[in-house]
């Protein structure tokens, strides 16, 4: 059973991508995720300069969901340099430098860093919560604002394939999509945490966390982040790549996010509660159940829910009208 696929010029020996925001900015972490089965890595989110998180407690966690706000804190570009540099030496698996700003300008200056390390795929991070304490607003809120950033972005990595990460908290992501890729993005990842959610501990009763809001991911998020893959697909034509992430536990949860329209899963919170060799048993659980189904090639999967449908006789989902 055949779990590789080529995906705009890079091969990926098998889906699983470790979600950005997991495991450090440290090439030792990363080759780890490798050693257990992570067909591809994305940093986390890297600043123009040195970034500062929230304080604590920034994380609680559920067997049902996970509330964190951590304030994407970053060391800044030197150590950026330092560990993609080293993880590039070896190269065993395909990396995605996720970077962000506050500004198309902010975003470019990080972009120029990090396209001298040649990655494989830059990810804008245009969609994360901290945003709304920062700015107020998330650019993947508003197509142009979107678009303003990776035209910026663009300029600065060149060839380099670049994803798009947006948020479920719009009310028609497959147009944000749209304008992404018009704006030059060759694939979108999808999605960011949702919300912001709250937990409040009843004693106390004040928010657990010290930020007091924080996003939404786990099991709880995958519904809508299924459901944001399959507008995606359908609003794009099937037509660029897609890394579904939110919410993806197990190799059943990966292939429905395929089913949807993904070509690559990100994987994050369940590394928490399965192990850091949660993408070994993905792929295991992966291949057992396409063995079962007699499925050869889990690309032959991408989309499946959208050719079913239309084999059917339904035309399109109709759920970006729901």
């Amino acid at each position: 059973m055949n779990l590789s696929q080529t995906i705009l010029g890079v091969d990926f020996e098998n889906p699983t991508v470790l979600a950005s925001g997991i495991m450090g900015i440290t090439a030792s972490s990363w080759r780890y995720c490798v050693q257990n089965g992570a067909g591809a890595i994305t940093t986390k989110s890297l600043w123009p300069v040195e970034h500062q998180g929230n304080r604590n407690p920034t994380i609680i966690a559920t067997e049902n969901w996970t509330l964190n706000a951590v304030g994407v804190p970053d060391a800044g570009p030197e150590k950026a340099k330092a560990e993609i540099g080293d993880f590039m030496k070896t190269h065993e698996v395909p990396l995605i430098a996720n970077i962000i700003g506050l500004s198309a300008d902010e975003f470019a200056s990080i972009a120029a860093v990090i396209a001298t390390l040649k990655p494989d795929f830059v990810e804008v991070n245009i969609s994360t919560p901290t945003f709304l304490k920062l700015r107020g607003k998330l650019f993947a809120e508003d197509g142009n604002e979107a678009g303003a950033i990776l035209k910026a972005v663009k300029k600065e990595i060149g060839s380099i394939p670049m994803f798009a990460k947006l948020t479920p908290n719009v009310t028609n992501i497959g147009e944000i999509a749209k304008a992404c890729i018009d704006a030059g993005a060759d694939g979108i990842t999808a999605i960011n945490t949702a919300g912001p959610g709250m937990a409040i501990d009843l004693r106390s009763r004040m928010p657990i966390l010290a930020a007091h809001k924080g996003g939404l991911s786990g099991p709880a998020l995958k519904p809508i982040a299924v459901r944001c893959v399959a507008e995606i697909y359908e609003a794009t034509g099937g037509k660029v790549p897609i890394i579904g992430t939110g919410g993806v536990y197990t190799g059943e949860d990966a292939l429905e996010m395929m089913l949807a329209g993904a070509s690559l899963v990100g994987i994050g919170t369940a590394i928490w509660q399965r192990g850091i060799d949660v993408f070994s048993k993905v792929c295991d659980e992966i291949q057992m159940w396409c063995t079962n189904e007699g499925v050869d090639n889990v690309s032959d999967m991408i989309g499946g829910m959208h050719k079913e449908l239309l084999k059917r006789g339904v035309k399109g989902t109709g759920m970006k009208h729901a």
